[in-house]
């Protein structure tokens, strides 16, 4: 057998199993605890909030599973299978030059798995959340967003292939450098045009119009020496009923937003609590963490593919016949998921480090910091996120510490007393 072949098989099995059994731990144990509310919470949270919350991650986790399997399978179709190397020789016969070729080789392959991806993601949406009351989306919103996000990617995604492609082709042993290079200005320029071209495409952003909070916000952001272009409210409620804030762009196009479902749902002080959230995360540098986070693990995942892409072996032990850079490219962004996951447990304790201290900061920072685990509980609720999730499950895979933990170690911190430091 193609050592290739062994190679990604080894890792798909590994891969899917882990997840699987990480996955049957994480129902298995909030199916556990359903039917008690944690002693921390049972002042603020109801039973029936919390069964409900179990109820909802269980079917996620449902949901996720058949993910994996599905995901599992395409790829095999794709490779083994031999699905890309006969829509390679479509592709091939269809243009002369292999820079044509390779654009409409990536640019079908993505369309083509992202109309494979519909029936999951309508499930998704239509089923699941709508049967925890979480969805507002109507079918003709979701075609709208579809037909803008299709038109977005290709006007953004098309120059983007035929230039890393060019690359590929042109810039001789040392390409992969220079796509490295292009890959992360162009991430950095669209964090920049996000806020202000991107997102106002699917969503509509007013002026936060509330003067009492509106006062709040702009002595915090003045305080914590943040400049911001706005602050904004998204008409999140028109697609969904959970709630969030975030800060986004680069710059001094840097945008706050809060959801108008967090705003129905939090006091005042509790919103500005956590707005400070928010801005430790600036204040922390946490946004350029990730990303040099990010670089780093470009950086080395496209070092591995301009190893690979002189390979024969590694074309023909994936089922593709005619070596090319098109090819490679797809290949490689096909298989190289389960060799990553391993990366996701210490991706996951970053980000929660990364929680812990911008929880921190909030406490430090606002005039009541018990509002921080007050709006904590009340996200808790509203978005029926568990508050018993499995240990294991969550250090692997989660981005933000779990409820008892989180709520724990703010309470102790807002105990001990300590100064606020500005």
């Amino acid at each position: 057998m193609n050592p290739y072949t062994l190679v990604v098989i080894t890792a798909l099995t590994i891969a899917l199993a882990l997840q699987f059994w990480l996955l049957s731990r994480q129902a298995i144990y909030v199916q556990r605890h359903r039917t008690l509310v944690p002693d921390a919470f049972r002042n603020h949270i109801s039973l029936e909030d919390h069964q409900k919350a179990a109820d909802y991650t269980v079917a996620k986790t449902r949901l996720l599973r058949i993910e994996e399997v599905v995901g599992t399978l395409w790829i095999l179709f794709w490779t083994l299978g031999g699905g890309l190397n006969t829509l390679d020789y479509f592709w091939r016969t269809a243009f002369p030059s292999p820079l044509l070729t390779g654009t409409a080789f990536v640019v079908s392959i993505v369309l083509i798995m992202s109309i494979l991806d519909l029936p999951l993601s309508l499930y998704r949406i239509f089923v699941l959340e709508e049967r925890f009351g979480f969805n507002r989306i109507t079918p003709r919103i979701f075609v709208a967003d579809t037909g803008k996000q299709i038109l977005l990617s290709a006007l953004l995604g098309i120059p983007l292939v035929w230039v890393v492609l060019w690359l590929m082709n042109s810039a001789g042993p040392s390409w992969w450098l220079y796509t490295w290079a292009t890959w992360i200005g162009f991430g950095l320029i669209m964090t920049w045009a996000y806020p202000a071209f991107i997102a106002p495409i699917f969503n509509k952003f007013t002026p936060l119009a509330d003067e009492e909070l509106r006062a709040r916000v702009v002595a915090l952001v003045e305080r914590c020496g943040f400049r911001t272009d706005g602050v904004y409210v998204m008409d999140s409620s028109r697609r969904s009923g959970h709630g969030n804030a975030y800060f986004t762009g680069l710059g001094a196009n840097k945008r706050i937003v809060f959801f108008d479902t967090l705003l129905e749902s939090l006091s005042p002080i509790q919103v500005e609590a956590v707005l400070a959230h928010e801005l430790g995360h600036f204040r922390h540098r946490h946004v350029f963490k990730r990303w040099l986070f990010i670089g780093t693990m470009s950086f080395a995942s496209l070092a591995v593919l301009g190893a690979l892409i002189h390979q024969p072996q590694f074309y023909l032990g994936l089922g593709v016949d005619s070596p090319s850079s098109h090819v490679a490219l797809i290949l490689f962004l096909l298989v190289i998921p389960p060799f990553t996951l391993l990366v996701q447990p210490f991706l996951a304790y970053i980000l929660r480090t990364h929680e812990f201290e911008a929880d921190d900061f909030a406490c430090r920072t606002v005039n009541e910091p018990s509002a921080l685990c007050e709006a904590l509980l009340c996200l808790y609720k509203e978005n029926a996120s568990t508050l018993t999730p499995d240990p294991l499950y969550s250090a692997f895979y989660d981005s933000h510490p779990p409820a008892p933990i989180r709520i724990a170690r703010i309470s102790a911190r807002n105990s001990d007393g300590l100064k606020d430091e500005t």
